[in-house]
């Protein structure tokens, strides 16, 4: 059966990419703990981490590395947190997000419905810092009006 995720990345489910390689995508969490909270999502179906091959999960982590990194520049953050869990959907992914206390950790804190304006710019800004660090060739365009 096919993921939600495998759904998005098909283009049958709107999503807010800022990454695209031949082997995974990253877009923002439609439950996002803070600003700029990003999944990055296997092109492959793969239902728990531990069936990943080692490059996959060294790619998924450098993807990770680099997106956190624009995080971290672009919020001001202390910190950023990564988070493999994989219970809500059977679909390996690795939240990244801009965190600044031990509470940015708490799950319960998802925002619920997200104003989608404020999802957008931080999109964008996710986006940008991330062709400012060189990754361009990796970054989606901008959605078009």
């Amino acid at each position: 059966m096919t993921t939600i995720f495998t759904r998005i990345i098909d283009g049958e489910i709107p999503g807010r990419f800022v990454w695209q390689d031949d082997t995974c995508v990253a877009f923002l969490t439609a439950g996002p703990i803070t600003d700029g909270h990003a999944l990055v999502v296997p092109r492959q179906e793969i239902d728990h981490w531990l069936d990943a091959d080692d490059d996959l999960l060294a790619h998924l982590t450098a993807v990770a590395r680099r997106i956190g990194t624009a995080q971290q520049e672009e919020w001001d953050s202390a910190r950023v947190g990564l988070l493999v869990q994989g219970f809500e959907i059977p679909h390996l992914h690795v939240h990244v997000w801009p965190v600044n206390s031990p509470e940015d950790f708490d799950l319960r804190r998802v925002q619920q419905d997200p104003d989608p304006a404020r999802m957008d710019e931080a999109a964008h800004r996710l986006r940008e810092r991330l062709r400012s660090l060189g990754h361009g060739e990796h970054v989606p365009t901008e959605p078009q009006d």
